[in-house]
């Protein structure tokens, strides 16, 4: 019961305070005006995605007082996401320079890392290898690489949040099944928040997440999967299973790009979910895929990998072959709209 009303005050509040901001938006004009890059086509609120930072970060506190965090944990987690809010909020609003704006991602995932203990030893070939020095390197890019792509991969209505929603329902799946019951709560919060603001969200939104948020959210997902392969070595390879949709649409669209000498920071819309819903002429079908491949292909996979029943490096590569031949029929990193 303590539970479940924690997780319907994180939603409400949510709820709330996203139509709090979303007024605030109208009243301050700032507004996301539609141009040649842009994958909507009516001027819409911007800076929602604030809202799940509050919450969440309040949140915490919560799980602190419940004994459900320790205090290494709050202050990764706290301290990396609140970090990276303000960052993506200062963008939303004054463009900061990308190459300042990524020091500051390797700030704040150096800051989580250091807190969660590093980068936690990977079973490979049949037992745990630490990477040592190699690992912690890993471990700052990746979190970085998720915090960037989740700002990347947020750019049609709906699909930033039911990709968080459906990788910590997925989460909260895992620990419990893995024997790790104090921890579920975290991913469940963080859902509920985003759940929140996806009410406002959802095609056709009312209001768009912002930087902010989703740089908040790749971070938070990102410290949630290395605090989950300190508990289980099998977990990390499984986040990777939750998160690949995004991690494969945005890693094929920046190789493809880079490979053409593009400016990897410039706005665009060549992602493959980008091309898909220009293809089905909205955005509501894209987002309800993503989330039904989530649970009906990835979760299975991610869970088959935690419970040991699966190699983890062989069953990220089962999960992301069909993700790799959907992003690349539909053009991911394309130049043209082929699809």
């Amino acid at each position: 019961m303590q539970a479940g009303g924690l997780l319907l005050a994180a939603l409400a509040a949510a709820w709330l305070c996203t139509g709090l901001i979303r007024r605030y938006a109208l009243i301050s004009n700032m507004i996301d005006v539609p141009n040649q890059r842009s994958s909507h086509t009516l001027p819409t609120p911007r800076g929602g995605g604030m809202a799940i930072v509050v919450v969440f970060l309040f949140s915490l506190g919560a799980l602190f007082a419940l004994g459900l965090l320790t205090p290494k944990q709050g202050w990764a987690l706290f301290g990396a996401g609140a970090w990276v809010a303000v960052v993506g909020f200062l963008d939303d609003h004054r463009h900061i320079p990308a190459g300042w704006r990524l020091l500051a991602h390797f700030i704040g995932a150096g800051w989580g890392l250091y807190w969660l203990g590093g980068f936690p030893p990977l079973p490979l070939f049949g037992q745990a290898v630490d990477l040592g020095w190699i690992g912690h390197i890993f471990g700052l890019f990746y979190l970085v690489w998720l915090l960037n792509l989740y700002n990347f991969m947020d750019g049609i209505d709906g699909i930033a949040g039911i990709e968080a929603i459906t990788a910590c329902l997925g989460g909260v799946l895992l620990f419990l099944l893995s024997g790790n019951e104090s921890i579920w709560l975290e991913p469940a919060l963080l859902a509920a928040a985003v759940a929140g603001f996806l009410l406002w969200n959802f095609p056709p939104a009312k209001i768009f997440m912002g930087d902010a948020g989703s740089g908040f959210l790749g971070i938070l997902l990102g410290l949630i999967s290395i605090q989950a392969a300190w508990l289980n070595p099998n977990l990390f390879w499984s986040w990777l299973c939750l998160l690949g949709v995004f991690i494969v649409d945005a890693t094929l669209t920046l190789l493809q790009r880079f490979r053409r000498g593009e400016k990897l920071h410039e706005a665009h819309r060549s992602h493959a979910y980008q091309f898909a819903a220009r293809r089905f002429g909205s955005h509501r079908p894209v987002t309800l895929f993503v989330g039904a491949v989530n649970l009906f292909w990835l979760l299975p996979l991610a869970v088959s990998i935690g419970l040991g029943l699966l190699n983890g490096i062989l069953g990220v590569a089962l999960a992301y072959l069909p993700l790799l031949l959907t992003a690349i029929k539909f053009n991911a990193g394309g130049t043209e709209d082929r699809a």
